[in-house]
């Protein structure tokens, strides 16, 4: 009986672990290569930035500040950090379906930043506990 008790306890923990790192790897590769293209003012992030009516130099801005986030994810260690880093592309998706919504894109341009979004909300509520601040209590 306890082999049975044991073997159906670990596994929601696997899946959840496996779904958290699933989001978690697309959430910091997307945020890390975009941070990159921002950075870089690749033709791709500069023109997407113009046509939502925001000026070069916001494209350095935000990218430094998404590369950092993405590391802040990604790494082990400093809950307090990820915390401020998914606040922050929390920030970064809804302003940018913002953004697009403004300008009267097509809807096709909103469900890319409303996908990562979700993703956002799915690796911060799958995160183990080791890596959420520590209780108040």
């Amino acid at each position: 009986m306890t082999s049975l008790t044991a073997s159906t306890t670990a596994a929601p923990d696997r899946g959840r672990t496996i779904a958290y790192w699933t989001a978690t790897g697309v959430l910091g590769t997307e945020m890390l290569v975009g941070g990159m293209w921002g950075i870089l003012r690749i033709p791709y992030a500069r023109e997407t930035l113009h046509g939502l009516g925001y000026p070069d130099y916001f494209a350095v801005l935000l990218g430094t500040w998404y590369l950092l986030g993405g590391l802040a994810i990604l790494a082990p260690g400093f809950p307090r950090l990820k915390e401020w880093a998914y606040a922050g592309a929390t920030i970064v998706y809804t302003g940018a379906v913002v953004s697009h919504l403004a300008v009267h894109d097509p809807a096709g341009k909103v469900i890319a930043p409303i996908a990562f979004l979700g993703v956002v909300f799915a690796s911060w509520a799958l995160r183990p506990a080791s890596r959420r601040l520590a209780s108040p209590r």
